[in-house]
């Protein structure tokens, strides 16, 4: 990880880990290489969460090939061909913490507990979604190549 920081990679927060119990990881460039699990997430339990409209909330904003889901959002991009628009990495990192590439996103970071604001007391140092669901997206997110 040193040799990481050295070449222009972040890590994760010492403090939010300890205090969340998150899984390290380290930031290169716009992307999060390695997984958080240190193994692949499943495809079909990802699909699962993104179609959560309780847990994932993705539909909220992000329409996507799910047919069966109705009322799908309009304000972010559509999820459809996210995995030819971004590699795995890519997609961990806009889940984990889409404000380390755009600051004035609306997008939640779902792997975030500190310098969040208006957080429900229920929520309050918790991510939104474990490593282990973190993961199960991007495997669904880079099954959509098309």
């Amino acid at each position: 990880m040193a040799l990481a920081l050295l070449l222009g990679a972040s890590a994760t927060p010492p403090g939010a880990v300890a205090e969340a119990g998150l899984r390290p990881y380290v930031v290169e460039g716009d992307a999060i290489p390695a997984p958080l699990t240190g193994t692949p997430g499943d495809a079909g339990r990802g699909r699962a969460v993104v179609a959560d409209r309780q847990r994932g909330l993705c539909l909220l904003c992000h329409a996507g090939p799910l047919p069966e889901e109705r009322f799908q959002g309009t304000l972010a991009p559509d999820l459809a061909g996210a995995g030819a628009r971004w590699s795995e990495g890519q997609l961990r990192l806009r889940l984990v913490d889409g404000r380390r590439l755009n600051p004035d996103t609306i997008m939640p970071s779902y792997y975030r507990v500190d310098g969040l604001t208006r957080v429900g007391p229920g929520w309050r140092g918790k991510p939104v979604l474990t490593a282990e669901e973190i993961e199960d997206v991007v495997a669904f997110l880079a099954t959509l190549r098309d």
